[in-house]
């Protein structure tokens, strides 16, 4: 308490004297843990380049502190607290609930600006509502339960024959999981659950128990490990020759087939204007938490020639984007 007493005072007693003499803020520190690499800079690249739009100066006005945590997901915890201990002003939880967890416990005070990829933040009680967050958390929630519902009819909208397929998942997709087998039922399609355990996932490993006649259509929801394996992925559905809609547009440039779901950069571009509000003195309780309204339907038509499949027209026509 007398720190933050003395220190206003100081401040005014200096400008008196001498009003060049002052010391400049320092940069708003924004800290980030990413399971992808040093070399997969999409996210911070993103940030950055909304930030100058936004007015602000790399270095002067911001700094971007990185932790990448390489494909380890158990790895959020060590990487929030040595965020705190370089003097984060917000933390950004990307994705996953255990980045959010992991924010929250390496600091009591420090603001969090969270992409809620695949959990619904009022319901596991994080905040008291998206409208009124309250508390030190705010950003974005995209309702992956929903969206994994329409993945699961757009599949057999793509193949009207389809009457059994997979799909792969793994702890951080689970609610995913559960709501793709009720549609699945809804649809009449035999769903064969696999779930994706040690990393790196061993995909070969997994398609291994997956009989022929649930191989026509894989079904990848959301999950970090997967996103980041997605160039994995693309490559994998390729060589095995197995159509499979993701939840992102990143897997359809890989080589997946089809995608359903908000646009990444998109994503992270909101999420960066909530960090720049926080930055110009906004509170988090002040900041309502938004929800995706525009999803996007991707085709990658090069990989269904490749499968050796027609995409039906009435389907194709409703593509926000397609592949050639």
């Amino acid at each position: 308490m007398k720190r933050r007493r003395f220190l206003p005072f100081a401040a005014a007693t200096v400008a008196a004297a001498s009003a060049h003499a002052q010391v400049p803020p320092r940069p708003f520190r924004i800290g980030i843990t990413t399971i992808a690499s040093p070399e997969n800079t999409t996210t911070s690249k993103l940030m950055s380049d909304r930030l100058r739009e936004l007015g602000h100066v790399e270095g002067k006005t911001f700094v971007l502190d990185v932790v990448y945590l390489e494909g380890k997901a158990d790895g959020y915890g060590d990487g929030a607290r040595t965020l705190v201990g370089r003097g984060a002003d917000v933390l950004l939880a990307l994705g996953p609930e255990i980045a959010l967890e992991a924010a929250l416990q390496a600091s009591g005070t420090v603001p969090v600006v969270m992409a809620a990829f695949d959990f619904d933040p009022a319901a596991r009680g994080y905040v008291k509502s998206l409208a009124r967050p309250e508390g030190r958390i705010t950003g974005i929630f995209v309702q992956q339960i929903e969206l994994a519902v329409k993945r699961a009819q757009l599949a057999k909208q793509a193949m009207p024959d389809l009457t059994a397929a997979t799909i792969f998942w793994d702890d951080a997709s689970r609610d995913q999981l559960q709501a793709t087998e009720a549609t699945a039922r809804e649809l009449g399609v035999e769903l064969l659950s696999v779930n994706l355990k040690g990393r790196p996932y061993d995909y070969e490993a997994a398609l291994a128990v997956v009989p022929p006649a649930a191989r026509r259509m894989l079904l990848v929801p959301n999950s970090p490990v997967f996103f980041f394996d997605r160039a994995r992925l693309g490559a994998f559905t390729l060589e095995h020759r197995l159509p499979a809609i993701f939840a992102w547009r990143e897997w359809v440039l890989a080589g997946g087939l089809m995608s359903y779901g908000p646009a990444y950069d998109a994503m992270i571009r909101r999420i960066t204007d909530y960090t720049d509000r926080l930055a110009r003195g906004a509170k988090p309780a002040e900041l309502p938490i938004e929800q995706p309204t525009r999803f996007e339907l991707v085709i990658n038509l090069k990989t269904a020639k490749a499968l050796g499949l027609t995409i039906p027209p009435a389907l194709l026509a409703r593509a926000d984007e397609v592949i050639e």
